[in-house]
């Protein structure tokens, strides 16, 4: 999924992404982060967190397994003249222990593989912060996806491509399984792909299962969560 089509259709220009610049914000704010900070931008895509919250001062490194996202990232931290050290890597493999003051998981970039994996990369999570450090994570309002479930999604994007999702729900395992087609030049390329839905007091237990002390959750505006936020941000300490 994480590839050339995604980047064309959901990556903005970098310096035209209000978005982007609402959410590195909102990071800043939740985690308390300063200038000097190490963050770890975990999954971090192309770089649209990890090059803002460098621009403010924190010592970023960011992990992607995606060559075409990374070599993205770089050249958007070039663009805003900006040093981020981006490294291919696997979130089942984090190689750093004790090394971060705050970890940022960002735009459901958690549950992609099956519970007992989730639950370790959560482990390797607290493994790499410092003492009193933090995550913030930005995942699915299970609530609010299932108040607004529909089976298929039609969009035509500004690049002329259609992309057509169809949903399906798995209620005996929270998995969310999408088959996504992408018309492009009257061209149909399909990819299927399943993402685990969380509610808060199930990802609130398993953070404190890994070691996390205090877990709260968030809207996308920062507020405490209610079932009207599209965004469920959860920050443990």
């Amino acid at each position: 999924m994480y590839d050339e089509d995604y980047l064309r259709l959901f990556a903005s220009p970098v310096a035209a992404d209000p978005h982007s610049d609402t959410d590195a914000e909102l990071v800043w704010q939740l985690s308390d982060l300063e200038p000097g900070m190490r963050v770890l931008d975990l999954a971090c895509g192309h770089g649209r967190i990890a090059n803002r919250l460098a621009a403010r001062g924190c010592q970023v490194t960011g992990l992607d397994s995606s060559a075409v996202f990374l070599e993205r990232a770089r050249a958007d931290a070039a663009a805003l003249g900006v040093e981020v050290d981006y490294v291919a890597g696997d979130v089942r493999e984090i190689p750093w222990t004790g090394e971060f003051d705050r970890v940022v998981n960002w735009a459901t970039a958690f549950g992609y593989f099956d519970d007992t994996v989730n639950r370790e990369v959560l482990h390797q999570i607290r493994r790499t912060l410092r003492p009193d450090g933090r995550l913030v994570m930005d995942l699915n309002n299970l609530v609010a996806r299932l108040r607004a479930y529909q089976p298929s999604l039609v969009k035509r994007h500004e690049s002329g491509d259609l992309r057509v999702d169809r949903f399906h729900l798995a209620p005996l395992t929270n998995r969310l399984e999408v088959e996504r087609t992408i018309i492009r030049d009257s061209t149909a390329r399909q990819v299927s792909f399943v993402v685990r839905l969380f509610g808060f007091p199930e990802i609130r237990d398993w953070l404190l299962d890994a070691g996390f002390t205090t877990v709260t959750a968030h809207g996308e505006d920062g507020r405490p969560l209610t079932a009207d936020h599209d965004r469920m941000v959860v920050l443990a300490r």
